[in-house]
């Protein structure tokens, strides 16, 4: 074995000893454009993505869209955050057909994270997803989805916020009985907004674990998993005191 691989197992070794879970995190990506970060195609991540794992006891190891090592993170990471983004999930993977005029699709990264987050479930690795990564694991899980919000729901609150996004947007109700519930350890929570689409139906592999007062389904749990958990806002940026909590419980499963 060459030194520098050598050096690579050690760490990995030593990051294992020390219980301290490496996880993964999805990446955004665009096409290249004069007037975006480069001229050629590039990868993105918030940091306070990185910044919560690190204050919640884990690693953050960022996933490029290479399915040919989809395996090959999975046997290094011990957990997976599936991240949000301005795109969409295409309507054809759960059975609609028709596209909404603001849906706005990314076939490669959808693609990348459908098949990670398939994979993970299976063996059984703890898994958070945030805003459209909520949305994407209740497709896997063989939910539905709202295209548009405003369409589908009458009355609903404007869950596209327009104050900043440190700042909360609306209140969300916990559901007794729930993950979310024991984790956070209360009834309400104030949480930011940034979604256009929501969850529309669960399969009998979930449960609904949060809502609005509009009727919208703001969090979901796999049934018959260590720790599958999903969220329509965005914890990391630790608006409500139950953020920092749900990312503490998220690391200690995936020791």
């Amino acid at each position: 074995m060459n030194t520098q691989a050598n050096l690579k197992y050690r760490m990995a070794d030593r990051y294992k000893k020390a219980q301290v879970p490496l996880i993964g995190i999805t990446l955004d990506s665009e096409d290249a454009s004069e007037e975006g970060y480069s001229n050629y195609p590039w990868y993105a991540l918030r940091k306070n993505y990185a910044s919560v794992v690190v204050k919640a006891g884990g690693i953050p190891v960022v996933l490029p869209h290479e399915l040919s090592l989809i395996d090959v993170y999975l046997d290094l990471i011990d957990g997976l955050i599936i991240t949000g983004g301005n795109f969409d999930v295409d309507p054809s993977m759960y059975g609609d057909y028709t596209n909404h005029e603001t849906v706005k699709l990314k076939p490669k990264r959808t693609e990348f994270e459908m098949s990670i987050t398939k994979d993970a479930l299976e063996r059984d690795m703890p898994i958070l997803g945030i805003c459209g990564g909520q949305q994407l694991l209740n497709v896997v899980l063989g939910g539905t989805l709202i295209q548009h919000i405003p369409d589908e729901i009458e009355g609903a609150f404007l869950h596209e916020q327009k104050n900043p996004r440190n700042e909360p947007g609306h209140i969300v109700s916990i559901e007794k009985g729930t993950l979310l519930r024991d984790i956070v350890n209360t009834k309400k929570m104030n949480v930011n907004t940034a979604h256009h689409q929501a969850v529309k139906t669960v399969s009998d592999r979930a449960i609904i674990n949060a809502r609005t007062a509009d009727g919208v389904i703001e969090g979901i749990e796999a049934r018959n998993r260590k720790f599958c958990l999903g969220i329509q806002w965005h914890p990391e940026f630790e608006i409500d005191a139950g953020d920092i909590r749900i990312f503490i419980a998220f690391i200690n499963a995936a020791r």
